[in-house]
Order: C-alpha cells, then sequence, then structure tokens
C-alpha cells in the first residue's frame, strides 16, 4: 500500500484541475477530493491573513500569519501492536504570497505530535511561512500519549521505521505534491531545518536520501541518542554520585555533589581563564576549542577553603565532562565543552546541576559497565552517522550544522566529530566547505535559550548560497539574555574575534577569525 501512495501521487498532480493558484481559495478547499491510496485529507482550510498559531516552547515568537491554505491528513492507517492505531499525521501551510520553495520542519524529543508548520527553526525572527515558504510537519507514523519524551510507540517495528527514518520523506513527496496541484507548477527548491531530532531527521534525510532535499539545517542534533543518553544520564550522574553526600539508606544525593559556591568558583575561573581569549571579556566564550580549562587546576593543595576545590571533586568534574570511555580508555560517547552554561539551573540544567532530569529521577548507581552499556546503546536504524554524502553534494545539495556550546543533552563535540570524519571521507575540509559548515554557537543551551544569541538566520543563509550560489561567511546572531547585543557566527574553522576598537555590541566591529 505504501509504495502505491508514492506512485499515485504523480496522477494527483496531472488528473485533478491545474486551477489552483496562490490568490483561489476555491483551490484550497478542492483538495479536499484528492483521492490518493493510503491518504486521506482531513481539513483544506483557507486561512485569513492575520491569524496566529499557538508556538511551543517561546509564546513570544508568535506573529501574525499571511494568508495561507491549511492542509492536515493523515497517511498509512493501520491497526498496530496491541491495537493501537497507527499512521503519519501531518499538516501543510501554503500561504497565498509564495516564494516559490518548500520547506519541511523537523520534529522534536519523541515527536508524535504536529507542530503548526510555520517553519521557525533557524529562521531568526521571520518564519518560514511568514517569508512565503510552503511549509510542512508531522508527527513522524504515532501519537504521543506524553508529549514530548513518549517511546512507548517503538515496540511497533512499523511505526518505529517511520520515527527512524521513513516518515519524513514520504510526507515530504506528498507535500511536493500538493504543492505543484495547489499552485499549478513545483516547488522551484526544497528545503529541511531541525533541531534536536529534528536535526537528525536532516542528517538522516542527506544520507538516506540525498536528492529530496536542495537544502539541509541540522542544529544540536539528536544522532546518537542511546550513547548520548548513556554520557547524561549514566556516566556523568554516576561520577558525581561517588563524591556526594549520602542519605541515611547510604544513597547518594546527587543534587549535593556539586555545591552553589562550587559552581561559582568554576564559572568565575573558567571565564577569567578564556572569556578574553576572542579579543574581549564579555560573557561569551566565542573560541570553545581554544579554551583549555581544566577544573583540577582548582583543586585544593591543602585544607579545604572556599577558593579551591577537594581534589576527589575536581577530578569527578574533570572525568564527567571528559564523556563516557571503555575500561581501556575508548571513548564511546564525546565530552563535553567547558562553557558558561555548564552551571546553569532549570529548566535546562547545566551539566555541573546534576538532579532529576527529563527522563525522571537521577540514577543512584555508583558504577557501570561501559564496555557492555555502549554496545547496547548503540541504534543503527535511528542513528546518524554515515559519512558518504557524495550523492547528496553532486545533486548540488547544502548542509548547515550548528550546535549550542552548552547544551547538557547532546555534545556539541560530537557533532563536530560526525562533521570532521564527514569532511575527512568528502575530500577534506576544504572540498567540503564548498558545500556544508559548522557553526559553534557560544552559550546556547539546547536548541536554544541560556546565556547565549540564540537568535540567527541560517534559513536566509543556506537560501542564498542555494540559489544564488553565495556562501555564507557568517551569520549575525541576536538574544534575549543580551539586549542590544549582536554578534556574527562564524563557520568553522573561524570564530567571532572583536576588532579592537567600535562599540563592543555591534556584530560590526567583530570579524572571522
Amino acid at each position: 500500500m505504501r509504495s502505491k501512495t508514492l506512485c499515485a501521487l504523480f496522477f494527483l498532480v496531472v488528473a485533478l484541475p491545474a486551477s489552483a493558484f496562490a490568490e483561489d481559495k476555491d483551490s484550497c478547499t478542492t483538495l479536499m477530493d484528492a483521492k490518493v491510496p493510503g491518504v486521506e485529507i482531513t481539513k483544506a482550510a483557507h486561512i485569513d491573513a492575520g491569524s496566529t498559531e499557538p508556538i511551543p516552547w517561546n509564546q513570544s515568537r508568535s506573529a501574525p500569519l499571511p494568508a495561507y491554505c491549511r492542509i492536515e491528513g493523515f497517511m498509512n492507517r493501520r491497526t498496530g501492536v496491541g491495537g493501537e492505531e497507527f499512521g503519519i499525521t501531518f499538516a501543510l501551510a501554503m500561504p497565498a504570497k509564495w516564494n516559490g520553495d518548500f520547506l519541511m520542519q523537523g520534529g522534536g524529543g519523541s515527536n508524535g505530535v504536529v507542530i503548526a508548520p510555520l517553519g521557525l527553526n533557524a529562521a531568526g525572527e521571520t518564519a518560514g511561512l511568514i517569508r512565503g515558504f510552503a511549509v510542512a510537519s508531522s508527527d513522524t507514523g504515532h501519537q504521543s500519549h506524553r508529549p514530548g519524551f513518549d517511546f512507548g510507540f517503538m515496540r511497533d517495528e512499523q511505526a518505529y521505521l517511520d520515527f527512524a527514518y521513513l516518515a519524513n520523506a514520504e510526507v515530504a513527496t506528498l507535500a511536493k505534491q500538493l504543492i505543484a496541484q495547489h499552485y499549478g507548477k513545483p516547488a522551484a527548491f526544497s528545503y529541511f531545518s531541525g533541531c534536536s531530532t529534528g536535526g537528525r531527521e536532516g542528517m538522516i534525510l542527506s544520507q538516506r536520501y540525498p536528492t529530496v532535499f536542495n537544502g539541509i539545517i541540522s542544529g544540536d542534533p539528536a544522532m546518537r541518542t542511546g550513547l548520548s543518553n548513556l554520557a547524561i544520564g549514566r556516566w556523568i550522574p554516576i561520577a558525581f554520585n561517588q563524591i556526594a553526600p549520602k542519605d541515611a539508606n547510604w544513597k547518594p544525593i546527587i543534587e549535593q555533589s556539586i555545591t552553589d559556591s562550587d559552581r561559582k568558583l568554576i564559572k568565575d575561573a573558567l571565564m577569567k581563564k578564556c572569556d578574553a581569549q576572542d579579543g574581549l571579556a564579555d560573557g561569551l566564550l566565542s573560541d570553545p576549542l581554544a579554551c583549555d580549562f581544566d577544573p583540577e587546576t582548582l583543586a585544593c593543595k591543602g585544607e579545604k577553603n572556599d577558593s579551591c576545590l577537594a581534589p576527589g571533586k575536581a577530578a569527578a568534574i574533570k572525568r564527567a565532562l571528559g564523556g563516557p570511555k571503555t575500561s581501556s580508555g575508548t571513548q564511546v560517547y564525546a565530552g563535553f565543552l567547558y562553557d558558561t552554561g555548564i552551571t546553569n539551573g532549570p529548566p535546562f540544567r547545566g551539566l555541573l546541576s546534576p538532579g532529576p532530569g527529563i527522563f525522571g529521577p537521577a540514577t543512584t548507581d555508583m558504577t557501570m559497565n561501559v564496555d557492555k552499556e555502549a554496545l547496547a546503546a548503540i541504534q543503527p536504524l535511528v542513528d546518524s552517522m554515515s559519512t558518504n554524502l557524495t550523492t547528496f553534494s553532486a545533486h548540488g545539495g547544502k548542509l548547515i550544522f550548528y550546535h549550542g556550546d552548552s547544551d547538557p543533552w547532546f555534545s556539541p563535540l560530537d557533532t563536530f566529530g560526525y562533521y570532521k570524519d564527514m569532511a575527512a571521507a568528502n575530500g577534506g575540509l576544504d572540498a567540503v566547505s564548498q558545500w556544508s559548515q559548522f557553526y559553534f554557537v557560544p552559550g546556547m543551551s539546547h536548541c536554544g535559550g541560556g546565556q547565549a544569541l540564540d537568535q540567527f538566520d541560517l534559513l536566509g543563509s543556506i537560501v542564498n548560497w542555494v540559489e544564488k550560489g553565495t556562501a555564507p561567511m557568517s551569520v549575525i546572531a541576536t538574544g534575549k539574555a543580551f539586549p542590544g547585543r549582536s554578534r556574527p557566527l562564524c563557520a568553522y574553522p573561524k570564530h567571532a574575534h572583536y576588532k579592537g576598537q567600535g562599540n563592543t555590541e555591534d556584530a560590526a566591529n567583530f570579524e572571522c577569525r
């Protein structure tokens, strides 16, 4: 049935009347009558200009939307394991004033919900839909019973495969055909942009469906969730459990392993060591790879006092942030950067603020078998680690990575490690920089937030790169954490550096070195 669905989509374009024009409201509602095997159109409605959509995680970014055609539907409905209904729910927004391009947005967490198709990721202050993109989103094949992190669907093989890699390519194919039907012509270029799970999805699409999208933006990708969970859910807590005070049942009280005074001491020392390396002490570490901070330099030489760390605590912090290693010393997941956000408190706990997390209570274990647990944590269907992107690049594809330096869930060094491996496998960094870039985002937590400039328009940058051949030299970043401040984000191997004169809050007085 699924192969018939895709084959029938071409028939949809040629068989239905090609009377769809952007300004014609009827061309929207007639899509309710589209007959495609395995596809149910549940809504086809014209939405007048001025409407708004609630925006998950950041309501303040809501803005009046242009007039658009809203399509909602369901693909591949079936009964799966346990009698549960499965299938891919999707939404497509097609603006009255179309720019001629298609943008698909990635999901988040375990997916299972259809986020409003607005195109917000890495788009700065102006959503993709407002810019004129036709925007699609989906739940990748299941409905969440606990929004955010409900992975119960994985007991059903097809639902697992849809989430892992199948659903986005299917929805993109259908969306392109509906776009062609509505506007009377196909989209000129297709883009994908996502963060976290959406970042992983972008990588999967470049690796397994290399001709579907012309440009892909992958942010803070959940590219090896089994191993990243091993790091943040096992390795790091266990390192801190070993130094934590114990309760009456001799269970570690992990929240007390690192005190407020410890955090202040570490952050002050970190900033003194690395903040001015970019030419200015401004609370942002713009050159994270040059920061060689070592917490063991803070270890007390004599009695413990407020100006030093207990030697065991300093060693535990270094071990924790160094990432999990096997008994033979093999690194199984990257370590983490020493960045300004490591001491943050909830909701996005920094790595030095241990305690209950998004997946429940912290472990009380004191030891772990990294060799055994790392092997079990590898997830070949979901992990996005293939580095052969010769078809994607030969097709003219452009791929931009970005990662928050203070991301407490997925190490920016893991994403950076993939980028270096991918470059090596595709002709070296100079060759790969013709079609792919990597951006570190100082201070940014997971996909946003933190003491960071977390608003930047990589969407506009990748469009210019794909459609005009103009590779971005940098992208300007702003954010609520530093009102009135702007900085350039620079593609690796460069970083923002103050020129030495001029307004220190203005990106114009910084250069990429």
